[in-house]
């Protein structure tokens, strides 16, 4: 008989039992208890292009799950756009809602006693948040990424989202002209599907494949395109059989397949961002895992692949070249990844890859040879300093020299910094310091991508440094800082920083320093004091009373 929780854990095995009447109203036939039981955690929604593409991955999974034998039950989990509520106060919700996410499949997954569950995803936060709950949980389970957006274009450009907020800086700066400005607007997301380049929902959908949670190559594909939808039924078919022997999601996240994963985030150029979801992820799989081991994972992985937002490609462009397991196969050969970690399929990794060519192909620019990467060294920096003691997060990858000492332009919110920036009040040299906007400080952890992009559009992006206590969008580049520990609400440092004062940030060294004597910080310590939480009640209120600092992966339990 097929592994079935509910019959050996609620019934105990016995023939009749009253929780079926309720199944049979369903329209359950006796024999279906004997079969699993699989949920399916369908984020399909209308509130964002990256979700809306899902519903028909969801059905193709359920006809899968019938085909092998086995019960689909489906219900929904909600989702926040980290594009839409950019520069907003719902943006705010964006890494709340990761948390949601997670309690959400949990409740429902054990709520029903479930055998397994197909989690399906697009937005930023369905990713991190449908892996912790695996994590949690430890049913077994598969990640069903929806896919990427196809790239806009505009007069034989290729756009992403990220194109559109970088076109308000130029505009703003006099550099581009309405047409051109709305041209990028409107042709910016031509279809159904999750932001285009090497951001955070194809960072994290990517790693997925690397941890050995989703089925290989199913990263890059488009939203759109009848190969996502083989996809999900062929995940659906290898997760009944991962229920039936009995291979849970803690038999695959292990420290090894975490630094598989890791290993391809830098290799791809991915978001800084999934600093705080994998030190999350490892939380909920009771792995442990430190922000020092990004950076140690990052001085021996080079960056192979020429991505969105610091290099020319989206993730469309990388199917093509041969998509995440060629990019693994490389690392693998050069001993930079653990071959013998198990997948979902119940295959190891290596011989997951054993048929995919040694070298990328020659008619591509999109990865590279391990002997000829576009860095040396991978881009997601741990800085540390008396302005993050217990670290900050650095994308150092696209920058022709990642160091700057300049006067703090100091902001308590994102807009008040976005308009002076649109104002032309910072200039090169300035480092701009956005805080309060860490996780209880938000609360939430909001992401800086206007301001950020404006820098980028006002042709600031190697000359103004910005350190936050907040998050950066994967679609940030420049010289940015982000995740600074301890945050501003708790009297970090960075609380501490005032107008005029020199900053350092320098991406060699490592090194985040607010170039102020010791004693005179004392006294502005002493003198400081904490300011009110933003929220009182309900879902904000929570995530503030029981967030974990950045450096802890910004968890709530």
């Amino acid at each position: 008989m097929p592994y079935n929780r509910r019959s050996k854990n609620i019934t105990q095995g016995v023939a009749r039992s009253p929780n079926r009447s309720m199944y049979y109203a369903l329209g359950y036939q006796k024999d279906d208890f004997d079969k699993p039981m699989i949920g399916i955690a369908n984020g399909h929604s209308t509130i964002t292009p990256c979700n809306a593409g899902l519903q028909r991955l969801a059905d193709a999974a359920v006809v899968a799950i019938k085909q092998a034998d086995a019960n689909a039950q489906t219900f929904g989990t909600p989702t926040i756009s980290d594009g839409m509520s950019m520069g907003t106060e719902g943006m705010k919700y964006s890494l709340v809602s990761r948390e949601v996410i997670s309690d959400c499949i949990e409740t429902c997954v054990q709520g029903q006693w479930m055998d397994g569950v197909v989690v399906i995803g697009g937005c930023d936060k369905n990713m991190p948040g449908g892996m912790i709950a695996l994590a949690r949980i430890n049913v077994p389970g598969i990640y069903v990424y929806g896919g990427t957006i196809r790239p806009g274009n505009w007069k034989g450009t290729d756009l992403t989202i990220v194109s559109s907020f970088e076109a308000v800086g130029e505009f703003t700066a006099g550099r581009m002209s309405e047409e051109d400005f709305e041209g990028i607007e409107k042709n910016a997301c031509p279809s159904t599907g999750s932001c285009g380049g090497m951001y955070t929902a194809n960072t994290m959908s990517s790693s997925f494949e690397a941890l050995g949670m989703s089925l290989l190559y199913s990263s890059t594909m488009a939203n759109p395109d009848q190969e996502k939808v083989d996809s999900a039924a062929a995940s659906a078919r290898v997760l009944v059989e991962a229920v039936k022997r009995d291979l849970k999601p803690r038999d695959i996240i292990t420290k090894k397949s975490i630094e598989n994963a890791v290993a391809l985030i830098m290799a791809t150029g991915g978001s800084t961002n999934a600093v705080l979801h994998y030190l999350a992820i490892a939380h909920a799989a009771e792995v442990e895992w430190t922000i020092e081991d990004f950076e140690r994972m990052r001085k021996k992985v080079p960056v192979i692949c020429n991505l969105k937002p610091s290099g020319q490609y989206v993730a469309t462009d990388l199917h093509k070249a041969g998509g995440i397991p060629q990019v693994l196969k490389i690392l693998l050969d050069a001993g930079l990844l653990h071959g013998d970690c198990i997948t979902i399929t119940g295959k190891t990794l290596a011989e997951e890859l054993k048929d995919v060519p040694a070298k990328p192909r020659a008619d591509q620019q999109v990865i590279f040879p391990i002997d000829k990467p576009l860095y040396a060294q991978g881009h997601l920096a741990i800085l540390k300093g008396n302005l993050a003691v217990d670290g900050a997060v650095a994308k150092i990858t696209g920058l022709k020299n990642p160091v700057i000492t300049g006067p703090a332009r100091v902001f308590d919110d994102e807009q008040s910094a976005l308009e002076a920036i649109l104002a032309d009040r910072i200039v090169a040299g300035d480092v701009v310091v956005l805080r309060y906007l860490g996780p209880k400080g938000g609360p939430g952890m909001p992401e800086m991508l206007a301001p950020t992009s404006a820098i980028i559009g006002k042709g600031l992006g190697e000359t103004v440094g910005l350190i936050t206590d907040g998050r950066f969008s994967g679609g940030t580049w420049g010289m940015v800082v982000g995740h600074v520990a301890p945050e501003a609400f708790v009297g970090g440092t960075i609380a501490l920083v005032r107008e005029g004062d020199s900053i350092t940030i320098d991406a060699h060294r490592l090194l985040l320093q607010l170039n102020v004597d010791d004693v005179e910080l004392q006294r502005r310590r002493a003198a400081w004091q904490a300011p009110q939480p933003r929220y009182t009640r309900g879902v904000m209120a929570k995530y503030f009373a029981l967030a974990q600092p950045a450096n802890r992966g910004a968890v709530t339990g």
